[in-house]
């Protein structure tokens, strides 16, 4: 734990200081950091407009800064005119979606996440040796819609709970295998993939997790803050899942959490007769909003910050050809 840093108090305060614990690792990941860099970079190459189908990231701060930039989101390959590059986002897009850009004949840059695009070669590879995949994952999340998509419909079978799991009835027991969403609860998921290896003691599974680091070492930070904690506040969108995972971690230990998307979403009514208060952000939040956050929070009490630094990360993931010189 680092040495205490004092934020100076807005003027007239008069509150009891805050402890404020901030949780490290957090925000950006290595595949948001690639994704974001490639928007960038084929806006240079190409110059504007750039499509992106759908939101590069789950962040609308980011994807507002982007469209500053020049960047055009859409949610359909429909929706991208002629002529102009295309860019699918780092949740991963199903086979039809470049398959159809090739037959239109547009450019476009893949930038899923090398860590999700792992998770479609062991699809592949399962389903060439002839087993059913069992998926964990949350049914629309566009990251489970592309891995689904990159078999044949009926390759796959998506579970989303320990209940789910009590209702499959495949084929064949004997040849199954399972993988799972990159951004999910590690505790949910270990407790799903338990109750298939019971129920389906012959099914096979990844050499290594699925969960992405950046995933499990978030969900151990919020874990080693939430118990020093009187309330976690999470900064992460929405339809972020590995954002909503943090806040259900914290609940889990009981301690109360939001998510919030910028520092105008704190209600000063969180702030009231707590100690200490734990800060995180999902894989898709820039540190520029964690200070805004932290801003917003210094202006309703004094408080003292505190770094709870679990892990070091220091992944870097290469960018696609013909971008590097960009």
């Amino acid at each position: 734990m680092n040495a205490p840093h004092p934020t100076t108090p807005a003027p007239g305060h008069e509150a009891a200081e805050l402890k404020v614990l901030i949780a490290a690792p957090r925000g950006f990941c290595a595949g948001v950091d690639r994704a974001i860099r490639i928007v960038e970079l084929a806006l240079q190459k190409y110059g504007a407009p750039v499509y992106v189908r759908h939101e590069i990231v789950h962040n609308r701060y980011v994807v507002d800064s982007l469209k500053a930039q020049g960047a055009i989101f859409v949610e359909s390959l429909d929706q991208v005119p002629d002529g102009v590059p295309v860019v699918f986002s780092a949740h991963g897009v199903p086979k039809a979606v470049p398959a159809k850009a090739e037959l239109r004949g547009l450019d476009y840059i893949d930038a899923t996440c090398p860590l999700v695009s792992k998770v479609h070669r062991q699809a592949e590879r399962a389903h060439e040796a002839g087993r059913h995949i069992v998926f964990v994952g949350h049914a629309g999340h566009p990251e489970v819609v592309g891995t689904l998509g990159q078999l044949p419909d009926g390759a796959m079978t998506l579970v989303e709970s320990v209940d789910d799991v009590a209702a499959l009835a495949p084929a064949d027991p004997a040849m199954l295998s399972y993988l799972t969403q990159t951004t999910l609860s590690v505790d949910d998921t270990r407790d799903i993939i338990a109750a298939l290896q019971h129920k389906f003691p012959a099914i096979s599974g990844p050499r290594g997790e699925d969960i992405c680091y950046a995933t499990s070492n978030r969900q151990d930070a919020v874990k080693a803050i939430a118990s020093q904690c009187d309330r976690v506040i999470v900064i992460g969108a929405p339809n972020s899942s590995n954002s909503l995972r943090l806040v259900e971690v914290a609940e889990r230990l009981g301690t109360p959490a939001h998510l919030v998307q910028r520092g105008s979403d704190i209600d000063p009514d969180w702030l009231d007769d707590i100690a200490t208060l734990g800060i995180t952000a999902g894989a898709s939040a820039p540190e520029t909003l964690v200070r805004e956050v932290i801003d917003a929070v210094a202006a309703v009490r004094p408080i003292i910050e505190d770094i709870v630094v679990t892990a070091e990360e220091n992944m870097t993931f290469k960018l696609p050809r013909g971008l590097e010189a960009a």
